[in-house]
């Protein structure tokens, strides 16, 4: 149950749209009144997928509204919402709001009746800091919880009966600039329809506005690529205007309007993008209450050269729309290198294959044309090797700039894309990025792209910070192609190399980072920091760089008296802004605090990582901040002769990389239940047979009419995909399930251990669909695409298919009532050098499989097999967990399966989590003579792959 806020501090109504007012009030007084429509549309939900939720009573929301304010780039945003319980007991109301990634929260205030909480930003402590950070120890995102770029804040309460509850909600962030427009975003996503939605945005800009556009609504499929097809009308009841360095912008839709863009109350994102009038020489100096910050973005120069090499992952797990949508790109990208640039291109999987061997060619038509064809012919096999590719292309590059007499001005840079986690050679991260590191060694610049939900966001980040470059994440959808166009034309135009910008010494402190190796084309460097000599009446400022044709030199001295033009009091729409009259100061401490997070990043000293916290934290307070280090206590204002009674706002996790700031405290009044958001079941030790696939891995078959187990392991390679379960012909239904690779253990036999990370359950009667399941998020996909959660219990059913979800515990999979799955989830807390979170496999139910059932577990659902020879004086009746003595250890027991003699030994083995016990006679040697063929018959070529016969292979 979920609804939404947004707000504006000193809002009034909006009167000149009577239609709304009329309709707002209707909706009061009537159709909330049965909560009749509100349940139609808590009913509509997407991608077709029904959810099983225990419908209640929900409050609805009566206002909804934000309010942001920008001057010189630096946003202030408030979101308010109003919610009303008009039943008869204390309800729940959840405040969710999607925020940019980027962006600080500042504030946070809720009345609910006649109480008031305000949020007071305080430090935590160094364990639970670090607790937090181990918590977020996942690729974050971002997924269904943490779309491409933001976060969402969540609070939830209770509201009494006949009451109603508001939210305030503030945070900034400093605007970026990327293919020449700033872009400020808000999230209008209520989950409901709201009597009165209004967002209003005012812009200062003393520089000038240019360009300022308001594109159509976007919805979570298109961010990040920055560019609208089609219709660029703005939203309906949008309102625009500007003079030359002030602009307003209202939406303010009435609920007829807000239905025909979405039933359901998910509108998009409202987006406003503009530019700025700039000088040529150093750029814009802004200088206020002794702070200045300096935005230089200079333009018509001439391109520099590029030296690119472009790694791009082909593993089994690219299949698919990603690798269609990586070579889409690619092939426009390539048609966009210009003939001074030179080129290479690595595809890695389990391998590394370099299209042209120890060389970087130019930029000519024939290259570009082979290089086409050699991205066309890509295919996706086999693991990962993050580790093996980075340096493969490192070295590449590294010797091309040391034998061939390069342009010294040209700009060198690899640009790196993959999917998912290292899974082949090296694969621990700490190990890849000194590895790179040491590579790269400062030489040029790594710019990291990650695309779906399984990447190590926290990898690709940190090896783009560590060698000057960027990181961009992307989901897997139909825009993800004009994304990583987008991306590469951020960075695709190099205009000038090694910027240093300095001041005079003894006239600041605290500057802002002041050297960057590139300015790429449409971006914007941002220097901030504070003013020391207040006797000074000017600001030396000089910026050297280099760009394709010579060095450069600019110098200017900024005059500091300049309130009249920087001092923003009085200016008409900007009245009611809290903190916004020492804006300057604020994209300081903000600019400040964003590089003490980072190189805490990139550091590897635990003396240094603790120093650069403590003074993030610091600023952090000084400021007001949430940030990773400091966390919002909610107090209720008010004189009180008892002590505060304090509730958190803390970061956690909740979904695949979702970042929530979650208030905790709020318990349900006596005698109520407590919420439960889906209808599931933990899973129970049930007396089903058991078929099942588990640990690393090992595999137990029960044989029920001839009254014995069977078991024996599969030592795959990582990157493996076996073939569990065939029986595409029939019933429709394959199984597969990949393997990841984790060291051995210390005096072990085995040179390393496999697991599964991945299952995939491929259906396609009576309609296509495939459920992918890894320990932390699965995707359904029958038509349209559906992303859970395995942290979050749940139940979802299409027409064939039921996924029932038990958090953190287990999946499992009903299709057409007559075939189950259960997967069990393993994650481990501090898991040891040898251990990986992975997935079990069961077979609960077979009846809906055919005879005809192949793959490792399929082929036995409809065979017996027989003990021929047992060890003097004993039964396989009386063998138990007590009699392992009585038992001849050596392979005299011989099983018959399908006219083969299989030795054997008696083993246990426990299944389910370790829960229950199983005796079992054990084949050796991959299951030698017991499985039709060899181990490497049942290796399937990529996870989709339905092989419909033994050793065939096809493709759903």
């Amino acid at each position: 149950m979920i609804l939404w806020l947004w707000l504006c501090l000193g809002f009034s109504t909006s009167a000149g749209q009577p239609d709304s007012e009329l309709m707002a009030r209707y909706l009061e007084e009537k159709l909330l009144a049965d909560y009749s429509i509100m349940e139609q549309v808590a009913r509509r939900v997407p991608r077709q997928a029904k959810f099983l939720q225990r419908l209640e009573t929900r409050p609805r929301m009566s206002e909804f509204s934000v309010k942001s304010t920008i001057i010189s780039r630096y946003a202030f945003t408030t979101v308010s919402c109003t919610m009303v319980n008009s039943g008869s007991e204390a309800r729940e109301a959840v405040f969710e709001m999607q925020i940019p990634a980027a962006a600080f929260i500042s504030n946070f205030t809720m009345s609910i009746g006649n109480k008031t909480y305000y949020g007071e930003v305080t430090g935590k402590d160094k364990k639970n800091s670090s607790d937090d950070q181990a918590r977020h120890k996942k690729p974050p995102s971002p997924t269904d919880g943490r779309e491409n770029g933001y976060e969402t804040f969540k609070a939830s309460v209770f509201i009494p009966r006949k009451m109603q509850a508001r939210f305030l909600l503030h945070y900034e962030e400093l605007l970026q600039r990327r293919l020449g427009k700033y872009e400020y975003t808000v999230s209008i996503r209520p989950q409901q329809l709201v009597g009165r939605l209004r967002v209003e945005v005012n812009i200062l800009e003393n520089s000038g506005i240019v360009s300022l556009e308001v594109p159509p609504l976007r919805n979570s499929k298109h961010k990040g690529n920055g560019k609208v097809e089609g219709d660029v009308s703005p939203p309906p009841s949008t309102v625009i205007g500007h003079t030359k360095t002030l602009a307003k912008v209202t939406f303010n839709p009435s609920v007829v309007e807000q239905t025909r863009i979405a039933r359901n109350g998910i509108l998009g994102d409202f987006i406003i993008r503009y530019d700025v009038n700039r000088e040529l020489s150093i750029g814009d100096v802004q200088i206020l209450n002794g702070y200045f910050v300096h935005y230089f973005a200079p333009t018509d120069l001439p391109p520099l050269p590029k030296n690119v090499v472009f790694v791009l992952d082909s593993s089994a797990s690219m299949v698919g729309t990603k690798l269609k949508q990586t070579k889409e790109a690619l092939f426009t990208i390539l048609q966009d290198l210009r003939p001074e640039d030179h080129f290479n291109i690595i595809g890695f999987s389990n391998r590394i294959k370099v299209w042209q061997k120890d060389r970087l060619v130019p930029v000519t038509p024939n290259n570009i044309r082979d290089a086409k064809k050699y991205i066309h012919n890509m295919s996706p096999t086999g693991g990962t090797n993050i580790n093996g590719a980075l340096q493969t292309g490192a070295k590449l590059l590294n010797d091309y700039i040391a034998q061939n007499d390069i342009d010294a001005r040209s700009v060198s840079l690899i640009i790196f894309l993959t999917d998912g986690r290292p899974t082949v050679g090296e694969t621990q991260s700490s190990k890849i990025l000194s590895n790179t590191k040491d590579a790269i060694n400062d030489k040029f610049c790594l710019f990291t792209i990650g695309i779906g939900n399984d990447v190590d966001h926290k990898l690709l980040e940190r090896m783009a910070l560590e060698n000057c470059g960027m990181t961009r994440h992307f989901q897997e959808d139909e825009d993800a192609a004009s994304q990583l166009k987008g991306f590469y034309d951020e960075i695709g135009t190099p205009l000038l190399s090694d910027i240093r910008v300095d001041y005079s010494e003894d006239n600041v402190e605290q500057v802002t980072q002041n050297f960057f190796p590139n300015y790429f084309n449409g971006s914007e460097i941002i220097i901030a920091g504070k003013l020391i000599n207040h006797t000074s009446d000017s600001l030396h400022v000089e910026v050297t760089a280099s760009n394709s044709k010579k060095y450069i030199l600019l110098k200017k001295d900024v005059a500091i008296d300049l309130p009249s033009r920087n001092d923003i009091r009085g200016v008409p729409g900007l009245e009611d802004g809290s903190g916004d009259n020492n804006y300057i100061e604020r994209a300081w401490s903000y600019l400040t605090i964003k590089e003490l997070l980072n190189s805490r990043l990139k550091s590897d000293d635990n003396q240094e990582k603790d120093y650069l916290m403590e003074k993030a934290k610091s600023m952090a307070l000084a400021y007001n901040f949430v940030t990773p280090f400091t966390v919002l206590k909610m107090k209720e204002a008010g004189l009180q002769s008892e002590p505060h009674q304090e509730e958190f706002i803390s970061p956690s996790t909740d979904g695949i990389g979702e970042k929530l700031q979650s208030l905790q405290g709020h318990k349900a009044p006596p005698g109520m239940r407590e919420k439960q958001t889906f209808l599931c079941q933990s899973l129970t030790l049930t007396s089903f047979h058991v078929f099942s696939a588990d640990g690393d891995p090992h595999f137990v078959i029960d044989f029920p009419s001839s009254k014995l187990s069977v078991c024996f392991n599969i030592d795959g390679e990582p990157g493996d995909i076996l073939r569990l379960v065939s029986d595409h012909k029939e019933s429709g239904v394959t199984v597969n399930g990949q393997l990841i690779g984790a060291p051995a253990p210390p005096n072990g036999h085995k040179k390393h251990r496999t697991y599964f990370s991945t299952i995939t359950i491929l259906s396609n009667k009576p309609e296509r669909s495939y459920l992918e399941i890894t320990p932390k998020r699965i995707i359904l996909d029958d038509g349209e695409r559906l992303l859970l959660s395995c942290g979050r219990s749940a139940a979802v059913r299409s027409s064939s298919l039921e996924v029932s979800i038990s958090a953190n515990s287990n999946v499992t999979v009903t299709i057409r009532d007559t075939i189950s799955f259960v997967i069990l989830i393993h994650h481990y807390k501090k898991p040891a050098p040898y251990q990986r979170n992975h997935l079990g496999f069961y077979i609960s139910n077979s009846k809906g499989l055919s005879s005809d059932s192949h793959g490792l577990l399929g082929q036995f659902l409809n065979h017996e097999v027989k003990l021929l020879q047992e060890s003097l004086n004993t039964s396989q009746q009386q063998v138990g967990r007590n009699q392992t003595e009585a038992l001849n250890p050596k392979p005299t027991n011989t099983l018959s399966v399908k006219g083969r003699l299989v030795p054997v030994v008696w083993k246990q083995r426990r299944i389910y989590n370790g829960q229950k016990e199983v005796d079992c006679w054990f084949a050796k040697n991959n299951a030698d003579k017991l499985i039709d063929g060899s181990y490497k018959d049942y290796l399937a070529s990529h996870p989709f792959d339905t092989g419909t016969s033994f050793g065939t292979i096809n493709s759903l």
